[in-house]
């Protein structure tokens, strides 16, 4: 299988044969596994201390005949904090338990039980690899993911770059990015930030924005825009190209595509 190397102007600078992954069956049942073993939940619950945290000070007896005790008082055995006392009477109120004002929760969430992770094999891992990076150079794909591309026609699957396009700056990206995409696709693959519509705004969660395109760089690649997500090819994962579904719009530079080969020259 075969590709084209684009040019920081949009135009064919040479082909290059791309590695054996890039032409492997797309394992969405997998894939979807590994995402869902990857996610992580954060954790919350109350204080170990809540409810118990107040100012005041007594402690009842459940004895007979003890000073502070619940006999003789015509009222039920609870836990009760002791605000005010004048010889052997007592301003006292429900507290600690649950059912009473002021007690702390019955069930409250606990957080060992979110700390639990699914564990999934390493050849589903590497299946699940392969199979996310093969997606991103099939059109059926992409345009699966993407229902604004549905009507599109993509061409030059999956998108190389020359190494130049890293060490642009940002306003010279963009134009690149201009030139190498079409304009449905562009609007696609830039990261937009919107305010949120609803109560969200009230929420912690004012802004929302779209994931856009993703770039893959060599081991020794940086670079300078932050316009798109970036990621070192070694450090590539599933998330980076298959989070909601596979066929995340994806841009490879030419150095990243040899190291690709280089790690599955054997089909591993």
């Amino acid at each position: 299988m075969k590709a084209q190397v684009l040019s920081i102007e949009g135009k064919k600078l040479k082909e290059i044969n791309l590695p054996k992954i890039f032409s492997y069956p797309v394992r969405e049942d997998i894939i979807s596994k590994v995402i869902e073993a990857k996610k992580i939940k954060q954790p919350y619950s109350p204080s170990q201390m809540a409810g118990m945290g107040f100012s005041a000070s007594g402690k009842i007896y459940h004895r007979r005949g003890k000073w502070k005790s619940h006999y003789k008082k015509g009222i039920s055995r609870i836990p009760r904090k002791i605000f005010t006392r004048k010889g052997s009477q007592f301003n006292w109120e429900g507290a600690s338990v649950p059912f009473a004002v002021g007690g702390r929760r019955a069930h409250p969430p606990k957080i060992p039980k979110m700390l639990t992770r699914k564990k999934i094999n390493k050849n589903e891992m590497n299946i699940a690899l392969i199979s996310s990076i093969s997606a991103t150079a099939n059109s059926k794909e992409v345009r699966k993911k993407y229902s604004n591309l549905k009507d599109s026609e993509l061409k030059n699957l999956p998108f190389i770059v020359e190494g130049k396009m890293v060490s642009l700056k940002t306003k010279e990206f963009l134009a690149s990015l201009g030139k190498i995409f079409e304009k449905n696709v562009l609007d696609i693959a830039l990261k937009k930030k919107s305010v949120r519509a609803g109560k969200g705004k009230l929420r912690g969660r004012k802004y929302k924005s779209n994931a856009g395109a993703i770039i893959v760089l060599g081991k020794d690649e940086k670079i300078k825009s932050k316009s798109l997500d970036h990621v070192n090819v070694k450090n590539l994962n599933v998330i980076d190209l298959a989070k909601g579904s596979p066929g995340r719009l994806t841009i490879y530079t030419e150095q990243a595509i040899n190291e690709l080969n280089e790690r599955y020259k054997e089909g591993k």
